[in-house]
């Protein structure tokens, strides 16, 4: 076969730097289509993007290349950088230093989309670091959570 066929269907979350609650509604309007640009600019196809004050989560397919570390750290790098341009008064915005990311079933992206549009309710009941030990220990990850938070 003389070419390389794939959709990975890829759920990634990370949060801001110390889970600070530094993305608010102002911002998040603008920076969820400025992530969006930055996916599409590297080939990919976001179908969902959602969060709260200190964390994002996206759905997206992706190909077999460049490497998923590669995209996510453009990704922050990139918005970052945005958001220090943009709004001079966030010059401490930053991401944490690590994310997860899942793979997902396309039979099951329908309720990965779901999930990351209820985000709001979904935080008056549960933090993102409870969200992300779960996502973890689902997707049996194994972790140190010593090593986990920045």
């Amino acid at each position: 076969m003389p070419g390389a066929y794939a959709r990975i269907l890829l759920h990634v979350t990370f949060s801001t730097k110390g889970r600070a609650r530094l993305i608010t509604p102002d911002l998040q309007s603008r920076l969820y289509p400025y992530i969006g640009g930055i996916i599409r600019e590297e080939k990919g196809v976001l179908y969902e993007i959602g969060g709260i004050g200190n964390h994002v989560h996206l759905l997206f397919s992706w190909r077999t290349e460049p490497s998923i570390a590669t995209l996510i750290r453009r990704l922050k790098a990139g918005s970052s950088q945005w958001v220090h341009q943009t709004f001079p008064g966030m010059r401490t915005f930053a991401w944490q230093e690590g994310y997860g990311v899942f793979s997902v079933s396309q039979s099951q992206m329908p309720a990965v989309q779901q999930y990351i549009q209820n985000q709001v309710a979904h935080h008056k009941e549960r933090t993102f670091e409870e969200e992300f030990l779960a996502l973890l220990k689902a997707h049996k990850i194994e972790y140190d959570e010593r090593y986990i938070w920045d």
